[in-house]
């Protein structure tokens, strides 16, 4: 069943700690706080400045929160995959809401981008989710099909495998807010992309994959989400910037 297999927690420092010495603090306070697990990864996506200072090791890896769609050329101000890699990342958070309001960042730009991060060995980690005004108007699983449907566009099953390839529902409204979706709410949600992905693909795939989700997530309710909805990991935000807290998280699985 897909809820037995590996969890993937996931941090996402955004445009956080101001420095690389808090950032060091910070890490340094989720490894000693987190207990050695087999059945659990645990991935770092700290602001890309602090990637090569940041050493992996057996109990977390390293991820980017966002990459262009070219190799190279000229695009001030962007980090291509390749360098990426180069840089110690092995996962790319894609599509977050946050660049999808801030910066326009469309479905199509996703899917370029998804398509870059596979091409390059990166595990892109999609993010998809409705906002509060979708969410009033019952467009939610429009909206997540959009989504999803336009991100995986000339995209195969076999380069989406389940230990390459992650999908991260995070209702727009539930980010930084601290309201979150009921347990039944993000199970319905992660049946919709399953079935989405089947039709697409096939029903192995759909179940193979891991769905993750993201949005308030805190030590109080993250068991709800693994556990209730079933999901095979989190992408957490703000607890992520509390070194305790994430070591609290973590240790629930």
């Amino acid at each position: 069943m897909p809820n037995q297999k590996q969890k993937i927690i996931i941090a996402n420092w955004k445009m956080n700690p101001a420095s690389f010495i808090e950032a060091e603090n910070l890490l340094k306070t989720i490894k000693s706080g987190i207990k050695k697990s087999d059945n659990l990864k645990i991935v770092i996506c700290p602001p890309a400045v602090y990637l090569p200072k940041m050493k992996p090791n057996s109990n977390f890896d390293l991820g980017i929160q966002n990459i262009f769609w070219e190799d190279k050329g000229a695009y001030t101000g962007e980090i291509s995959a390749p360098i990426a890699k180069k840089l110690g990342a092995n996962y790319a958070i894609i599509g977050h809401s946050e660049r999808r309001i801030y910066l326009n960042e469309t479905d199509e730009m996703v899917n370029k981008k998804i398509k870059a991060a596979l091409k390059n060995n990166l595990k892109p980690i999609l993010c998809i989710g409705e906002t509060l005004e979708e969410k009033n108007q019952d467009k939610t699983s429009e909206i997540i099909s959009s989504q999803l449907k336009s991100a995986l566009k000339n995209i195969s099953k076999f380069q989406v495998p389940s230990s390459k390839f992650y999908v991260a529902y995070e209702p727009i409204w539930a980010i930084g807010t601290g309201e979150t979706p009921t347990s039944n709410e993000v199970m319905s949600a992660a049946l919709l992309i399953r079935k989405i992905i089947a039709g697409l693909y096939d029903r192995q795939t759909a179940d193979n994959l891991s769905i993750l989700y993201g949005g308030s997530v805190t030590g109080k309710n993250a068991l709800d989400f693994l556990d209730n909805a079933g999901m095979n990991g989190l992408l957490v935000g703000g607890a992520s910037l509390n070194g305790s807290e994430f070591a609290r998280i973590v240790n629930l699985i």
